[in-house]
């Protein structure tokens, strides 16, 4: 008798989560099997990054991918333990800052934001890139991101092979120029 209270205390849960907007998360997730960098630490990811490449089933960027602007953004830790992103990139011919906080959740390199994304700091060499796995209700994708906008090709194939094993084939992988875009732009002095 315990198991089918069980299932009914789920599916009611899941019923009042989805009632307020909110999704459960996939038992099968591929981001649930990513390992972490255990002995990152957060400080270390502070300053400015590129954008430089994306690998992700996302529509828009399959239709748009001939736009693709250089993108950079610039992280704080303002308390030691959440990452605060300040993205900077052009959207019809200016340059927009997008600006999202990053809490923990759960384990060392993994965060949420705004409760609906998840976020996990997969690998990083804090002097040279990172990459990163976000996870919505869209579905997953992989970026790779460098202390500048261009990577060895040695660091190139191991993003496309963590991207190969999440699922996210070539074909969905995209590459932002090294050019243009809001390189120059400054982040704002306050949080």
């Amino acid at each position: 008798m315990a198991a089918p209270r069980t299932l009914l205390f789920l599916s009611l849960l899941f019923a009042v989560l989805q009632g307020r907007g909110q999704r459960l998360p996939s038992p099968h997730s591929p981001l649930e099997k990513v390992v972490t960098e255990g002995n990152l630490s957060l400080r270390e990811l502070v300053g400015r990054w590129f954008l430089v490449g994306t690998a992700s089933r996302c529509s828009y960027l399959a239709e748009n991918s001939h736009r693709l602007e250089a993108t950079a953004m610039t992280v704080t830790v303002p308390d030691g333990q959440s990452l605060a992103i300040s993205t900077f990139r052009k959207l019809d011919g200016q340059c927009w800052e997008i600006r999202q906080h990053y809490v923990p959740a759960g384990a060392h390199g993994r965060f949420s934001v705004r409760g609906e994304h998840r976020v996990v700091v997969g690998e990083a060499d804090p002097r040279s890139y990172a990459i990163i796995y976000y996870q919505d209700s869209q579905g997953l994708s992989v970026k790779l991101y460098g202390r500048s906008s261009q990577l060895s090709d040695a660091i190139v194939d191991k993003f496309e092979q963590r991207a190969r094993a999440v699922g996210l084939s070539e074909d969905v992988t995209h590459y932002f120029p090294t050019y243009g875009g809001c390189h120059t732009a400054q982040p704002a002095t306050s949080q």
